[in-house]
């Protein structure tokens, strides 16, 4: 992990709102007393605070500061010390949390960070000890050799920390087969409120006395526990919902459970703070069991033209024995066909289906899992359930429907308008199956009646329909209506005996009912176990018991009116750059680490503020300052920003779309008007005209950029890192060899189109450009060589954005006729190309001839696929690369907005080619990012990730493809092996 030095200060807080209680011990004196005695890092600044205000909920509390410790002692020192200024201390996982339990006016321990080892794994005993960062996929991947994995499978599952599900009691998609996170904790080790360690596991009665012995906390705890047990025994026994599946509360049911099963008078005390999100311990380390993973899968899809007629088919669906029924409703549908991350569902679906039902079956065998899908065909035809039901049986059909059903949340949240959002407030309700039906029918007449509309998704197995009705809570009367449904929700469970945090826990959003839900005399006996496991208080307060109301301390009603700031690229959300900052709901996809592409910086650093969600978070600060513009041009917001990449994964990657890339492009333009366009960015941004003229002074120019004295005074004077290789020029760069060569000789079936020369391959790797010219020729195209100019790629990157508006104005201007006309616009650098596609919109708002440009742009590996299909282009066997193994990685820009497929199945028509298309996110090259001085060790930190390793993995013979400039430089650098462009390898194999 790359470590980023602590930040500097950034300017004034926010005022604190009007109902938090300061804290006497609050500011300087309580950091500098922290910074004593804890190893990680301390910050206090405002934006910080700000990045932690937040989690995945509708609330937001600024905290008093932030630590990331980097073991147990930090924690213990943490709460010491904190204790000492009368402050309290909230543990924090990834943040992701629904109901508010991770924001509070306290200081914030971000145990992601540092503390997330696996620190044995027992296989033979079926056990894992990790500490509380340790994410849930983490552990998986660990566990998978040895066909073992952590049996709750929450849909957070690549981001969410095993100390999170701890605290919140989660759940997940396979809770009818493996139960809650509950049923897998065996100790834990913990700190408690006076700073003091324990280790909590299943105690004998002998044991239990021998601690109730010692003069401590814990002493004091193992003491009076079985007492509190004994007063409120009827309570315990009555109070509790019959139904299994409970997070809410302190679970004093299952502490008397074991008191039960000990028959010696003893306690499980590590289960028991199972789900209590922080309020009476801390946890340090945890010991979990481990399940068998199932060796085979089959998910049946079943096709139904309501939610309730889905919702209906559960009850047969349960009686095949499913590990997983899982319900999405069109909505949520709808979203994943319109992202390009989600979009492969919709393509294999039938008809046009209003809900779909995915039913898991697992197996030692194929035959066993598909057993169960046929068992189920029967029922559902035999009763008239759904109109139809597919099979995916294949490990790439599986993901294209788990990849959608994870990012249900994501999703609907993607369906926000401004303010107007799918709120969490009744979405963790849950009810016995068989009667989920009724229960549902009479939820939507509760929304009816209020006029409220709802994403409905969830997992039908247990009874748990997360929905999610659609409100503005800056709107006047909108809390009020939203508290109003929350507890006419909270009677109807109550009424069908069901409960009212089945997963996703208590937190801001249901703690206020917790005394109605569970009676006074319950209710009291978990205030009595809040007293004695925390005195002062100081644990998490206001959560599970002596809550605030659930509408105090909401997101949206609390923000403040500000008029959407001026900016120079256009913003086409409500609210302008700051509503698109705002689209950020902090669900934390961005902070997966295995997967995909983003986000490659925090990946590296694993640094919250180094997330999509930190920036986002920190933009929205500072766009919500009295004068916004300047505060874009602040230095610390200006640090937060430094490390994006401009990958655009977010646009991808991230259900709702934030699209970061823009936003910082704006936030780097409004530095540049606070401090001055610096010269390296100058430089950078006219990097067309420095490639010219490189490639003009050929061989001079490579000669000088490998004179160590000369890449020293760069690396001094400009930034420019000695130890990057710079470009190498060719002696004839593109446009050179397009007019000296003789025209083609075959007449052009197809008709023009346009070659753009893009600013970088033109002149130091003109070979790719000449193949895919070569090879559009013989597809039967004529092709006119675009070569005038720089699409403005380079200028935008250095927040240069109105260079980069005129540039793209000069060459809208001269493509947009030809492009009106249906020719087609290609280019062999993504980033360049995609930049017509995407970025332009932005620059040129409401320009037809842009428009026109957009539309034309497509890649020339999508022409050469119609060309091969229509027979135009034919790829003989026995060529030069028949038969080779590839390896494809690529590009960031083209995976966010136009996809791989069209690369990779080009390649795959090569006769023989083994192609494998590498999931290693990032390569950390991003343009000039990894030419940078001082960002040139985190580019190769993320190349080290996953993308380096993969490719030293490979063989020798082992052909290494690659769709951008940047990522054939990284690789090379980073691994010692040539890329090439796979157009190069495609005009090889003829």
């Amino acid at each position: 992990m790359l470590v980023i030095s602590d930040p500097a200060a950034g300017p004034g807080a926010v005022p604190h709102r009007r109902d938090e209680r300061r804290h006497p011990g609050e500011g300087a004196d309580l950091a500098d007393a922290l910074r004593r005695v804890v190893g990680g890092e301390v910050r206090f600044d405002p934006y910080s605070r700000r990045l932690f205000a937040r989690d995945a909920s509708m609330y937001a509390i600024e905290p008093i500061g932030v630590v990331f410790p980097r073991d147990a002692d930090d924690v213990a020192a943490t709460i010491a010390t904190a204790a000492g200024f009368g402050v309290p201390v909230l543990p924090r996982g990834a943040g992701t949390s629904l109901a508010g339990q991770t924001v509070g006016h306290a200081v914030v321990m971000d145990l992601s960070r540092h503390m997330s080892m696996i620190i044995e794994i027992d296989a033979g005993q079926r056990v894992a000890r990790v500490q509380p960062g340790v994410v849930q996929e983490q552990l998986n991947l660990a566990a998978a050799p040895h066909g073992l994995m952590f049996g709750p499978d929450t849909s957070t599952s690549n981001r969410a920390t095993l100390g999170g599900m701890i605290g919140n009691n989660s759940a997940g998609s396979q809770s009818v087969r493996y139960g809650m996170t509950i049923d897998h904790v065996l100790a834990l080790d913990v700190v408690l409120s006076d700073a003091s360690r324990a280790e909590l596991r299943p105690l004998t009665g002998p044991e239990l006395r021998a601690r109730a012995a010692a003069p401590t906390l814990e002493g004091a705890i193992c003491r009076d526990l079985p007492a509190l047990l004994q007063r409120h025994q009827r309570a315990i026994a009555t109070g509790f919902p019959r139904y299994w599946r409970q997070s809410g509360g302190y679970r004093l049911d299952r502490l008397a459970g074991s008191a039960r099963s000990a028959g010696d008078g003893g306690l499980d005390l590590a289960t028991f703070v199972v789900g209590s999100e922080g309020t009476l311990v801390t946890v340090v380390e945890a010991t979990v069991a481990l399940v068998p993973a199932p060796r085979a899968r089959v998910i049946a899809v079943g096709h139904f033209t309501s939610v309730q007629a889905a919702i209906e088919a559960t009850e047969d669906a349960l009686a095949c024995q499913p590990v997983a029924v899982e319900l999405i409703d069109r909505a949520i549908l709808e979203l994943s066909r319109q992202k390009i991350e989600y979009r492969a569902l919709g393509s294999i679906l039938h008809g046009d289906p209003e809900a779909l039902l995915f039913v898991t079956f697992a197996g030692d065998s194929q035959a066993e899992a598909a057993a169960g899908a046929d068992r189920l065909d029967a029922r559902w035809q035999a009763h008239g359930h759904g109109y139809h039901t597919l099979r995916a049986v294949r490990a790439a059909e599986q993901a294209a429907l788990l990849k959608v059903r994870q990012a249900g949340l994501g999703l609907l949240m993607a369906a926000s308008t401004g303010p107007r959002r799918p709120l969490a407030f009744i979405e963790d309700t849950a009810v016995e199956p068989a009667r989920l039906a009724s229960y549902a029918a009479r939820l939507r007449q509760i929304l009816d009646s209020h006029g409220l509309t709802a994403g409905f998704y969830g997992h039908c197995s247990v009874g748990c329909l997360h929905i999610r009705p659609f409100i503005d809570l800056s709107g006047p009367g909108q809390a009020e209506l939203m508290r109003a449904v929350a507890e006419e929700v909270r009677e109807l469970v109550l009424e069908y005996g069901g409960v009212n945090s089945s997963e996703h826990g208590d937190g801001l959003a249901r703690s206020e009912f917790n005394r109605r839900v569970f009676g006074d005399d319950l209710y009291l006996a978990m205030q009595e176990t809040k007293r004695l496991f925390d005195p002062g208080n100081l644990m998490n307060p206001g959560k599970i018991v002596n809550a605030p109301a659930m509408t105090e301390h909401l997101r949206d009603a609390a923000r403040p009116a500000t008029p959407p700031p001026v900016t120079r690229l256009r913003f086409a959300v409500p609210g302008g750059m700051r509503g698109a900052a705002d689209r950020c709901m902090n669900i934390g996809l961005c902070r997966k680490s295995s997967t995909g592409v983003m986000c490659p910086s925090y990946m590296a650093t694993r640094d919250e503020e180094h997330s999509t969600r930190g920036r986002a978070n920190a933009l929205l600060h500072a766009l919500s300052m009295p004068d916004p513009r300047a505060a874009l041009g602040d230095g610390r917001l200006h640090g937060i920003l430094d490390l994006c990449l401009g990958c655009k994964a977010c646009q991808s990657e991230c259900p709702l779309g934030v699209d970061m890339a823009a936003l910082k492009t704006e936030a780097l333009a409004a530095y540049h008007d606070r401090h001055g366009v610096p010269l390296r960015a100058r430089m950078l941004g006219s990097i067309r005209r420095l490639n010219r003229l490189g490639s003009a002074a050929f061989p001079l120019s490579n000669a000088a950029s490998n004179w160590r004295p000369a890449r020293l005074a760069a690396q001094r004077w400009l930034g420019i890192s000695a130890a990057r290789p710079l470009p190498r020029f060719q002696r004839h760069d593109l446009r050179s060899w397009f007019a000296r060569r003789p025209a083609p000789a075959a007449r052009p079936a197809r008709g023009e189109l346009i070659f753009l020369a893009d600013s970088f391959t033109t002149f130091t790797e003109p070979a790719a450009g000449r193949a895919a010219i070569e090879l559009l020729e013989l597809a039967g195209w004529r092709v006119r060589l675009e070569d005038a100019g720089c699409c403005g790629r380079a200028s935008l990157s250095q927040g240069l954005i109105e260079a980069a508006r005129g540039t793209a104005a000069a060459l809208a201007g001269r493509l947009s006729g030809p492009a009106a006309r249906g020719v087609p616009i290609v280019g062999v650098e993504p980033s360049c190309l995609l930049t017509l596609r995407d970025e332009y919109a932005a620059l040129l708002p409401g320009d037809p001839g842009a428009q026109a440009v957009a539309a034309a742009t497509v890649l020339p590996e999508e022409l050469l696929l119609e060309a091969i299909a229509e027979g135009r282009l034919t790829l003989p066997p026995g060529g030069a690369v028949s038969g080779r193994r590839v390896l494809f990685h690529g590009h960031c820009h083209q995976k966010a907005l136009a996809g791989t497929a069209a690369t990779v199945a080009l390649l795959r028509a090569i006769p023989g080619a083994d192609v494998i298309e590498l999931d290693a996110g990032c390569c950390g090259m991003a343009g000039s990012f990894g030419f940078e001085a001082e960002h040139y060790g985190l580019s190769m930190s993320i190349g080290e990730l996953r993308l380096f390793p993969a490719v030293r993995a490979e063989p020798e013979q082992t052909i290494i493809a690659a769709t951008g400039v940047s990522c054939r430089q990284q690789i090379g650098h980073g691994t010692g092996r040539p890329a090439r462009h796979p157009l190069e390898i495609v005009r090889r194999a003829l």
